[in-house]
């Protein structure tokens, strides 16, 4: 076992190495009654070149799923690991990709949905033909297992197009009907900017329908968002260019299954004129009674770097004010992150950042996005690009990678939103662990 994982890039040694976060007292900005309870921290090790992500996603049982790319003598792999039904190892890594297939190292990690034993991983493959003249070449492949992500079928290419041209910044969400719908950015019209592209699965990731163009004018970078609500209605975010080289977060939706989508909408009117792609990208979800929440990163007319976030009653036509989350003035907030459970409770993470240090940091609102807590920092070392994805039943994790030579950590913060019973229950008997 020590030298598969040894082969895999993680050292054994290191996989379930188990840290206690919580002091048994409420963090700055909460109150005694506060319901997040913080498990051990789970931390892998990658001995390896370069280490890209991960996503990670938790399922209805409350299991961790993490997916990453890494780079070693030359050899990219996507990889896929999970915790144990109990939360509290993570287990052997299995290889998404074909030895013959060369992922493409970007930025961004891997999409990553999971439902009932079903694992559909969306990732960029290097294209057969990428030359210094198009160096950014690149197709979206779809890798899908049936059997729990103990093994993946051969990908299948989700760009309907053979152009020689960038097909990526993908997102990747399944419907209450079992559709799966994919967003990326695609140079494929030849155009400066490129456009946003939607697809569908309607057979569980075996094959996808003809590609579909809802907007131009895309900033090239800026990861889209995709997510769906209960209703079935599809809603897909990214980062448009308007005129004067103005940048907005927009969402567009479907609500006929993916067929049309409407315009897109505004979602903070902020107003940032910026001459480049600023590759910080929008993030959202739904609660179970609909609300969508939208959390961004820009710079405004006042060119002040903030992290903002708002929500839409009516199916992202129209979004309330935005509230800003970051409040150091001594650092720059980055690459914000949204979930949230059926009960609406939210919680945002994103990166706190100075010369000296990265942190990552939380905040959470306990009121459907009306008001949220001051940042509160989870790591311990300097930790960049954090995920998070929680479950309708509030259990959830955060994910961020601490690199360092000669290896990387990847770092797995599992939590439980606990309901109003459970936190006093936990308080009376002195037992909480919570913030």
């Amino acid at each position: 076992m020590k030298k598969e994982y040894t082969r895999l890039g993680i050292s054994a040694s290191v996989i379930g190495t188990l840290l206690s976060l919580s002091s048994g007292q409420p963090l700055a900005g909460e109150t005694a009654g506060s319901s997040l309870m913080m498990g051990p921290k789970i931390v892998a090790s990658h001995q390896v070149r370069a280490v890209v992500g991960p996503s990670v996603f938790v399922d209805a049982k409350g299991v961790v799923h993490l997916t990453w790319v890494s780079e070693d003598k030359e050899i990219r792999t996507v990889w896929y690991a999970r915790t144990d039904e109990t939360g509290g190892k993570l287990g052997q890594a299995v290889q998404v990709n074909r030895p013959d297939e060369a992922p493409y190292l970007r930025q961004e990690a891997p999409a990553l949905v999971v439902t009932g034993e079903t694992v559909l991983i969306t990732w960029a493959l290097t294209h057969p033909k990428i030359s210094p003249e198009k160096p950014f070449a690149n197709e979206l492949r779809l890798s899908r297992s049936t059997d729990g992500g103990r093994s993946f079928e051969p990908s299948i290419r989700v760009n309907d197009d053979e152009q020689v041209i960038t097909h990526s910044f993908d997102s990747l969400a399944t419907s209450t009907s079992g559709a799966s719908y994919v967003a990326w950015i695609d140079g494929r019209d030849g155009k400066k900017e490129p456009g946003t592209y939607v697809t569908q699965s309607m057979d569980g990731g075996r094959s996808v329908v003809k590609n579909l163009k809802i907007d131009e004018g895309t900033c090239v970078c800026c990861r889209t968002s995709l997510v769906t609500g209960p209703d079935g209605t599809i809603y897909v975010a990214w980062r448009k260019i308007y005129e004067g080289n103005i940048r907005e977060t927009v969402v567009a939706r479907s609500t006929d299954g993916g067929a049309t989508y409407s315009s897109p909408v505004i979602v903070g009117h902020d107003r940032w004129v910026y001459a480049g792609c600023p590759h910080r990208p929008a993030s959202m979800s739904v609660d179970r009674q609909g609300r969508l929440f939208v959390v961004w990163y820009t710079e405004g007319e006042d060119e002040v770097p903030a992290v903002y976030a708002a929500f839409s009653d009516d199916r992202a036509q129209t979004f309330s004010p935005k509230i800003k989350l970051n409040l150091s003035k001594g650092t720059f907030p980055d690459h914000p992150q949204l979930a949230v459970d059926g009960a609406g409770r939210v919680v945002v993470v994103w990166e706190e950042q100075s010369p000296v240090r990265k942190e990552v940091v939380m905040s959470r609102s306990l009121d459907r996005g009306q008001t949220f807590s001051a940042p509160t920092k989870l790591n311990e070392k300097k930790s960049q690009t954090p995920t998070i994805s929680i479950n309708a039943e509030g259990r959830g994790a955060v994910a961020w990678m601490e690199h360092a030579m000669p290896g990387h950590k990847m770092v797995i913060q599992p939590f439980t939103l606990l309901s109003a019973r459970q936190a006093g229950l936990d308080q009376e008997q002195g037992t909480r662990a919570t913030f």
